[in-house]
């Protein structure tokens, strides 16, 4: 745990949260400043900054709970769907705790997960291909 990590203080119950669904590895609560309703992050118990190189088991348990938790979401609020999305590095935000954003979605909610999309370019597709196996 890192004392000023607020994410670690809610998984050791030092910080109160609306706790949705918690194991040994995980907890998902709901969000304090929600994008809709039902927005729940779900984090490891354990301090971690990076969820994608983190140890497997913790990455699994995350992301085993991301699905528990749908689930309940999807029987409780009947959402259109979901967007499911994690980010790291400086691109985290004012949390520096791994963490995955759980949002329910409907066509009226307002929210915009957009991507700016370019063609593949075969060349360059075919050269990341063989260096990213390369390191598989």
């Amino acid at each position: 745990m890192t004392d000023d990590c607020e994410f670690c203080r809610i998984a050791a119950g030092e910080r109160s949260a609306h706790v949705l669904a918690e194991t040994d590895r995980t907890v998902a609560f709901l969000d304090e400043n929600p994008a809709v309703t039902g927005h729940a992050p779900v984090v490891p118990r354990e301090h971690t900054e990076e969820l994608l190189t983190t140890d497997e088991a913790v990455s699994s348990a995350v992301f085993e709970t991301v699905q528990r938790v749908a689930n309940a979401i999807e029987e409780t609020l009947d959402p259109e769907g979901f967007s499911v999305f994690h980010t790291s590095g400086p691109l985290v935000g004012s949390v520096e705790h791994a963490h995955v954003h759980l949002l329910p979605r409907t066509a009226e909610d307002g929210v915009s997960v957009s991507l700016t999309r370019d063609r593949l370019d075969p060349e360059t597709a075919a050269t990341l291909t063989d260096r990213v196996r390369e390191v598989l």
